[in-house]
């Protein structure tokens, strides 16, 4: 795979895995951008982490424009960004952010797919009593809907003020 120079400010890489990992589970959205076709597609969506397998977890409706573009192109670049806000009066923007690219999966396997809206939920949810209430329990709802799986191939971090 062709290694991308993407800073032209080395001294704001994160370098460090753990400094990318809490970025990806202190977040809640990531940008996802896709291509087909020559015709770029982007889409922001709620996810949930898995740390052990680098993968991002993504509920969808069984069809709709962004299935369409990873059903012709699995491969996806994606962004997590940590605002901290635009400094007045310093010309400066506290931020962390981290950009990936790899390859979105429609999960077919009902177990995965459980587990998939079980790492969704709790990345999003602290309240055991939510998740209780929210997770699905039957096939038929699985049935209903897409869980997206995006492993990541690649990973940058960056930080900066």
């Amino acid at each position: 795979m062709t290694q991308y120079h993407l800073y032209n400010r080395p001294n704001r890489e994160l370098k460090q895995k753990s400094d990318i990992d809490a970025i990806l589970n202190k977040g809640k959205f990531a940008v996802i951008s896709m291509c087909r076709n020559n015709e770029p597609y982007i889409v922001t969506l709620s996810y949930g982490y898995d740390s052990e397998k680098k993968t991002l977890y993504f509920h969808s409706a069984k069809n709709g424009l962004k299935l369409d573009f990873i059903n012709s192109n699995k491969r996806v670049c994606a962004t997590v960004i940590e605002d901290g806000g635009y400094i007045t009066d310093k010309c400066e923007h506290e931020y962390k952010s981290v950009v990936f690219r790899g390859d979105m999966q429609i999960v077919n396997d009902i177990d995965e797919k459980k587990h998939g809206m079980n790492i969704l939920l709790h990345h999003l949810e602290k309240k055991d009593s939510i998740i209780e209430e929210k997770l699905i329990r039957s096939y038929d709802s699985y049935s209903k809907m897409e869980i997206l799986r995006l492993d990541i191939k690649q990973i940058h971090g960056k930080a900066g003020r």
